[in-house]
Parts: structure tokens; sequence; C-alpha cells
């Protein structure tokens, strides 16, 4: 899933260690839609993605996203976990940096003259 907006609060990282002994790091922020009735959209980064996408308050981005829910003493919490971090406004598809040539690619071959509609004037079709 992806949203875009800008960021508005950018909370402090949190780090620590798992039971099995492994360090991680989670980064939280909101983030704003640009709709006439605006959302708050609260979203982590977790690991090595808290680091591959430092954000500021003000940026203005597009978040994919997946959106996880987990029961806990009886009540069910949601968290939204960011997976890619764009800048907004930046065509989806289209990679930041210019595609490479392929070696041995061949050209796209030139496009078809159009036909001559001129030459019959006896036929009266509009195509």
């Amino acid at each position: 899933m992806e949203i875009e907006g800008r960021i508005i609060l950018a909370l402090p990282e949190q780090s620590g260690t798992s039971k099995a002994g492994n360090e991680w790091k989670k980064r939280e922020y909101v983030l704003e839609t640009h709709e006439s009735y605006p959302r708050k959209v609260h979203f982590d980064l977790f690991g090595q993605k808290a680091d591959q996408y430092p954000l500021n308050v003000g940026d203005e981005i597009r978040l994919s996203f997946d959106i996880n829910s987990r029961e806990y003493n009886g009540r069910w919490f949601t968290s939204i976990s960011g997976w890619k971090v764009e800048p907004a406004g930046q065509p989806q598809g289209v990679p930041s940096a210019a595609p490479q040539d392929f070696p041995g690619a061949a050209p796209f071959p030139p496009a078809p003259a159009a036909p001559d509609l001129s030459a019959d004037p006896s036929d009266d079709l509009p195509f």
C-alpha cells in the first residue's frame, strides 16, 4: 500500500536487544496527507530501514507500507510498517537515476509513416 504526505513529527529513535541477543532499532514518524480532510498516520521504520531512509520534519514523501494487527491480553493493536520511502511527486515506477543501457540492446525501429489520405478523393470515409 502507498500513501503520500508531509512528515509533521519525528519521534526519538528506540533501540534495544531482543531475547535472542540481536540488536534492533526503530524510528517512528507521523505523516499528514494532503486530502481535503487531512489524515495523520503514525508509522515506523524498523531495523536497516531506519538508517536507509532518514526523514526530517517537513519532508514530502510517498510511503510504501504494510499494515499488521496483533492481539495482546485481549486487546488488538495495529501498526504501520514502512518498507520504502520516496520523495513525493516522483512518478511511480520511474527510477530516480537514469537507467543504464543494456549491452547488445537494439534501438526501437522507426515508426511507420502515416498513409496519405488525400490520394483518393472518391473515398468519403472519415477514417
